[in-house]
């Protein structure tokens, strides 16, 4: 884990953590980067943050100066970027955005030329060109000074492949979209529309201050309501930037990422199309899962929490269906990131090629109650090694056997220890996680 550059890239709030002086800065060292043997061909993308602009216009800047051509997407998904680079190839591609958090935090996700996640080779050298580390870059002058198109000819062209990858029409489908007020509104209810699908939407007016407020994929219950009242067959709920994505049946019930890849894998096994007959999951997905893929017969891998780990793990052992359960879903054969309206495209097909409901298609998953406390501790990585808490982790695990698990983790980007139990019912959970805070509180690790 860098200084700056998390599992998501470099993340905090606009101004505050994540500066416009510090975006020129990451262009700068990126056009230089990418320009040491050829003009750098850079393509920029972005949610729709207030913030976002003025990291755009800093990016630009950077890049520029050191020499780089730079392509706007302007308002895009962030697995568009992802595309765009791989197909037309791109030196690298930049994201901004901040994914499902608040309006006022923002993000630089940097896309290699593979269009997967920046090397933390090159994340680490841009960090110690920030921390001034690295002497001064030389600038472009002339006629080698970079430019700026815009591109959204890029963006038109990833949503012409996601139609393309349909099966079938989606006429006489009534399907419910929840935009988060972000990059999907520019692609997602276009996409609908075109393969046939009565599309109803909501939250889809954003004004640089209302993305991922009380909506999209970490406020579901609207989109629950809204598919019941208006009597819909599934409703799809993306975050921030498209590229998680998750489901709501025609009743109302919510589908998480673990749904959707019990959903998706059980399909693809019995059209011979689960490569390996393996599914990959990070350490989070619930035992429920674990327990129904079993009676498939269908095997999986656990990684670290992190889409990234779970690439790796597919692209590393030939894996192609790979996920997490906050809607981060990997079709390898389609894309290298998640892709939200990508997922809410598959799960459509299993829909249609199976002639049933959503309710049906998931009847013989159960999912275990879970419950998740996040403790602020003086020291994580200190709190975590406690022998005292390490024993009382045991000891859970024991009393749960078979009938539950637990896990405690530290945050990837805060000193935060999670502490999250599945059990057979809400009240074991509670007991359960309860028992191992209160020994981080004893051993005095717990900030009040």
């Amino acid at each position: 884990m860098g200084k700056y550059f998390g599992t998501d890239g470099f993340r905090g709030e606009a101004n505050v953590d994540l500066t416009a002086e510090q975006a020129y800065k990451v262009g700068r060292f990126l056009g230089w980067y990418y320009g040491r043997e050829h003009k750098a061909n850079v393509v920029i993308g972005k949610d729709t943050r207030r913030s976002s602009y003025m990291l755009e216009d800093a990016l630009s800047s950077g890049l520029t100066a050191s020499g780089a051509d730079v392509y706007l997407l302007h308002v895009t998904p962030t697995p568009s970027v992802s595309y765009v680079v791989r197909s037309e190839n791109f030196d690298c591609g930049i994201m901004i955005s901040a994914s499902h958090n608040p309006y006022y935090d923002n993000g630089i996700k940097v896309i290699n030329g593979n269009g997967y996640k920046l090397e933390a080779e090159v994340e680490n050298r841009i960090e110690a060109y920030l921390d001034g580390e690295i002497g001064e870059l030389p600038f472009a002058t002339r006629e080698n000074i970079g430019k700026t198109v815009d591109y959204s000819l890029g963006r038109h062209r990833y949503i012409g492949y996601l139609i393309s990858l349909a099966t079938r029409s989606f006429s006489n489908m009534k399907i419910g979209l929840d935009l988060a007020n972000g990059s999907a509104s520019t692609v997602a209810k276009g996409v609908f529309d075109t393969l046939g699908a009565k599309t109803y939407v909501i939250n889809s007016d954003p004004n640089g201050t209302n993305i991922n407020a009380g909506c999209g994929s970490t406020h579901i219950e609207g989109l629950q309501q809204f598919v019941v009242e208006n009597g819909l067959d599934a409703g799809f709920a993306y975050d921030g930037d498209a590229d998680r994505c998750l489901c709501v049946d025609e009743n109302g019930r919510l589908l998480t990422g673990d749904a959707i890849l019990y959903l998706c894998g059980s399909y693809m096994k019995e059209r011979g199309e689960l490569s390996n007959d393996t599914i990959v999951t990070t350490v989070m997905s619930n035992i429920g899962l674990y327990k129904a893929l079993d009676a498939k017969n269908i095997r999986y891998e656990k990684t670290s929490v992190g889409d990234k780990y779970v690439y790796e793990n597919m692209m590393n052992n030939g894996h192609c269906l790979g996920g997490e359960d906050s809607g981060h879903i990997i079709f390898s054969k389609h894309a290298v990131t998640g892709d939200g309206i990508l997922t809410s495209l598959k799960i459509m097909e299993v829909m249609l090629e199976k002639k049933t409901k959503l309710s049906e298609l998931v009847k013989e998953l159960v999912i275990y109650p879970q419950l998740l406390k996040n403790v602020r501790v003086k020291d994580k990585e200190a709190a975590m090694k406690d022998e005292a808490v390490l024993k009382a982790v045991g000891q859970v695990e024991a009393e749960l056997g078979e009938n539950g698990r637990v896990l405690v983790r530290g945050s990837g980007t805060e000193p935060v220890v999670r502490v999250m139990a599945e059990a057979v019912s809400d009240a074991v959970c509670e007991e359960k996680v309860e028992k191992i805070v209160a020994v981080l509180r004893e051993r005095g690790w717990v900030v009040s």
